[in-house]
């Protein structure tokens, strides 16, 4: 049986309430409309699921984007395009899922503070503020930028639907990607 084209992984990380989620669901759409086959890996709907036993502290978010990059690995291998919308914080977290998945391209939503902050539909950030949870990310745990990634979406100047069409533009350029029709 001939085999249809490869997958890859497209990993948007960025602070919490950045735009990952919702860009993602843009690709999911557009990629769908030229044949993909592209599923969202939400990471706040994962931690619901298989990653229900995991708490937030460096280690469980650590282990959250492992099993998050291990399912995007299952999914890519078999022609798919895993769309992971993750905060995954740490530089080394996103290092291990690039070379367990491969082929794998970091997005870079690159969202100040501030405005996640604006954004926050679920009051993280002002409960963080107001000592109610611990080890928020972007409060008080970090979050590491990525150094060099594939691509970096101005959250701020661009709505999801133009962010989305600037990292297919990038896809087609780099040939992962065949142009639009």
């Amino acid at each position: 049986m001939p085999r249809g084209p490869e997958g890859f992984c497209l990993w948007l990380t960025g602070l919490p309430s950045a735009g990952k989620t919702t860009i993602g669901k843009v690709l999911v759409e557009r990629l769908t409309e030229r044949g993909r086959f592209a599923e969202l890996l939400d990471g706040d709907e994962i931690r619901r699921g298989l990653s229900a036993d995991l708490g937030f502290d460096r280690a469980s978010r650590e282990a959250h984007a492992g099993r998050v990059a291990f399912v995007a690995k299952l999914l890519a291998r078999n022609g798919a395009i895993p769309i992971v919308a993750l905060i995954s914080p740490y530089r080394s977290s996103r290092a291990r899922a690039r070379a367990e998945i491969g082929r794998f391209v970091e997005v870079y939503v690159d969202t100040p503070l501030e405005v996640c902050e604006r954004r926050d539909v679920k009051g993280l950030y002002r409960r963080a503020r107001a000592g109610e949870i611990r080890e928020m990310t972007g409060i008080d745990d970090p979050y590491e930028a990525p150094e060099h990634p594939e691509i970096v979406v101005d959250a701020v100047r661009l709505s999801p639907a133009e962010s989305a069409a600037s990292i297919l533009a990038a896809l087609e350029r780099t040939g992962l990607l065949p142009g639009a029709h």
